[in-house]
């Protein structure tokens, strides 16, 4: 049984010598792989925008890649990405549990505007222009005016968020 496994998935195969049917059938597996690393990394690694997630994303499609085309050992390719999305977890774990650890990885929000002000240094330090502010106060509040809203701020998954003034009706 070793032997078949070995001969249909090229195990001792490199890139030169790997065949059309063995490349595909290691696509087939790193594909399953692939979905029960997903799983096993929860619903927010491939949803969200945090260079901590799109880190993992990237290296995982690169090392998958090289056991499909046998540029890699296709076992030692497999467990190197499983203990990659196991310390993904560790981390997001231990970020979940400090507040201090989770800034350090994903960082922190930094208001851009308030009370219809710029804030320049702010939008300096984090390369945000102007045009980025507003095209994101018209995505975020569906309004083009900076004093309807309480404050702008450039989150720590890099989107602009808006939060609108409170009304106070007499």
């Amino acid at each position: 049984m070793e032997q078949v496994i070995n001969d249909l998935l090229g195990l001792q195969a490199t890139a030169e010598t790997i065949s059309p049917l063995q490349m595909a059938l290691r696509a087939v597996v790193v594909f399953i792989v692939a979905l029960l690393l997903l799983r096993f990394s929860g619903k927010r690694t491939f949803g969200s925008t945090y260079s901590f997630d799109v880190v993992l994303k990237i290296i995982i499609g690169s090392v998958l890649g090289r056991a499909v085309v046998a540029a890699s050992p296709f076992g030692a390719t497999l467990l190197a990405c499983v203990v990659m999305v196991g310390l993904h977890r560790l981390v997001a774990s231990a970020t979940y549990r400090s507040p201090a650890l989770g800034r350090l990885i994903k960082g922190k929000a930094v208001v851009l505007a308030e009370n219809g002000k710029l804030h320049h240094e702010n939008m300096r330090a984090h390369n945000v222009t102007e045009h980025d502010v507003q095209e994101g106060v018209r995505s975020a509040a569906n309004t083009d005016d900076l004093e309807q809203l309480a404050a702008v701020r450039l989150e720590r998954d890099g989107s602009i968020t808006a939060l609108k003034k409170l009304r106070q009706d007499n």
